[in-house]
């Protein structure tokens, strides 16, 4: 039996949540608890088969392992041979660290749906439907799967932006719609134009026949360019990034959390793999605008973070400002700076998952995310305060922390190839210091509000989790190899491709 599972781990990865879905339907209604306790039951299954599937990583392998293909259909191509596509699943050094972070906040942000009082059957029926989706994103080994996974993504997200956020959540979602459904136009055309070029959407393939088609440069460019701005809109890269904000700020703590920890990095792992990847040589040319680019999300989201006084845009901001850094290791294309920036898109999905689960626990006891109205809440609730100390460090990069590691490898990676553009991002790191610090300080040791005097601390079925990846957090920082060791090889394989 262990050796069926082995074979076909990443099958199991995505069926358990299905099989969660499939409990709920014949569930009532009313039966909120059994609701809750389905939901987030279903999330552990694939937690525990990624961390076993992380322990049986080869990392010394160059290619894809748990590779399995199972006949999907054809089409005509009018060419010749027909257009063969399977549904193929896998996973490499690129992928595995994003599979991990995708489970791991999927089941944090589960528990953080205890929030979630109306309408829970519909909820979770769409939460586990949205994990199954994003983990087929990161273990698609064929771009037509990724692309229909991708969809579903977005499909799933609208709705529980939609339907469970705050008040202005239907224009967030019709917001959140519009714009990923033009990246997601960039990305059928950017598939097109692969099917024709390559014969293939198996994506091991594709990595191996792009280089012999530097004589069509036409086609080579535009569909380079397709994928560039459809994963920089999911990213997001400056200006594409009104409709971050407004999902931030209005869909429900738990599904921010999913957005931020790990839709985003959808954006991210799109970039390494569709771009640097499988179109080295135009992302060498590419490398300056995206650099310039990166500094741009950098000081923007920074500066902005400063100045805002709710604590939900602080964070919006924040992360427009952390995707900067994820651009400046991505635009070094060198094997440091490319795992910096993997680094950068694993732990700023940690550190945002926890920051809006503690979001979701204070808004349930204090009704509002105002800086002024939440300050001098040390001295009432302890453990929220010291975990928001602790996310707010790692937020800014203090060593000994994962956010420290990622900013470190991605300015060392830049400084080899911009040194003067990495002497300029550095100044944007005192400015990401200035506004955590700035919100840290007004939230925990302000004025006291009075009406906040008997609020009650965090329970343990709320510290709890929030403890574990905190942990996660200050693991990394100190033993960075725990990420690292994983995506060695293959980062060192696709830097030697673009020759850095």
């Amino acid at each position: 039996m262990m050796k069926i599972v082995d074979q076909w781990l990443p099958l199991w990865m995505i069926i358990a949540p299905l099989l969660g879905i499939v409990l709920l339907l014949f569930v009532p209604k009313q039966k909120s608890t059994i609701h809750r306790v389905i939901g987030i039951g279903a999330t552990f299954p694939s937690l525990i088969l990624a961390f076993y599937l992380y322990q049986q990583f080869d990392p010394s392998l160059k290619g894809w392992q748990w590779e399995k293909k199972v006949h999907w259909f054809q089409l005509p191509s009018g060419m010749g041979d027909p257009w063969v596509f399977d549904f193929h699943l896998g996973v490499d050094g690129l992928s595995m660290p994003l599979v991990i972070l995708t489970c791991i906040v999927s089941t944090f942000a589960a528990i953080a749906t205890i929030y979630i009082k109306e309408k829970t059957k519909g909820f979770y029926l769409l939460f586990l439907l949205l994990e199954t989706s994003m983990l087929m994103v990161f273990l698609a080994g064929n771009l037509l799967l990724f692309f229909v996974a991708f969809e579903i993504t977005l499909i799933t997200t609208y709705f529980l932006i939609s339907r469970w956020g705050y008040f202005r959540r239907e224009r967030a979602a019709n917001h959140f719609l519009i714009y990923n459904g033009v990246g997601s136009g960039f990305l059928l055309f950017a598939m097109i134009g692969v099917l024709i070029a390559c014969q293939t959407l198996e994506i091991p393939l594709i990595k191996e026949r792009i280089p012999f088609l530097a004589e069509n440069q036409w086609l080579l460019w535009s569909t380079f360019l397709a994928f560039l701005f459809a994963f920089a809109i999911k990213l997001p890269i400056f200006p594409f990034h009104s409709w971050m904000l407004r999902v931030h700020v209005e869909a429900n703590p738990a599904i921010v959390m999913i957005h931020s920890g790990v839709l985003l990095k959808m954006g991210a792992y799109g970039l390494l793999r569709f771009g640097v990847e499988w179109f080295p040589g135009l992302m060498k040319e590419a490398a300056f605008v995206l650099a310039i680019f990166g500094l741009i999300n950098l000081f923007y989201g920074a500066l902005l973070a400063f100045v805002q006084n709710e604590l939900k845009k602080v964070l919006a901001y924040a992360s427009i400002s952390h995707m900067g850094i994820f651009l400046l290791g991505l635009a070094s294309l060198n094997q440091i700076g490319l795992q910096g920036a993997l680094f950068q898109a694993v732990s700023h999905g940690l550190i945002s998952a926890l920051c809006f689960f503690l979001i979701g626990s204070l808004y349930q006891r204090t009704r509002t995310t105002e800086l002024q109205e939440l300050s001098g809440i040390a001295q009432n609730v302890p453990i929220s305060a010291g975990i928001f100390l602790l996310a707010g460090l790692a937020l800014l990069g203090l060593p000994g922390l994962s956010g420290f590691i990622s900013e470190f490898f991605s300015f060392l990676g830049l400084f080899k190839k911009y040194p003067i553009l990495a002497a300029i991002g550095t100044v944007g790191l005192v400015l990401a210091a200035s506004y955590a610090l700035r919100a840290v300080l007004k939230i925990l040791w302000g004025p006291a509000k009075e009406r906040f005097q008997t609020i009650s601390d965090l329970q343990a079925i709320e510290w709890t989790p929030m403890l574990v990846v905190a942990l996660l957090i200050i693991a990394i920082g100190i033993y960075p190899d725990l990420l690292g060791k994983p995506m060695h090889t293959t980062l060192q394989t696709i830097a030697l491709r673009i020759g850095g």
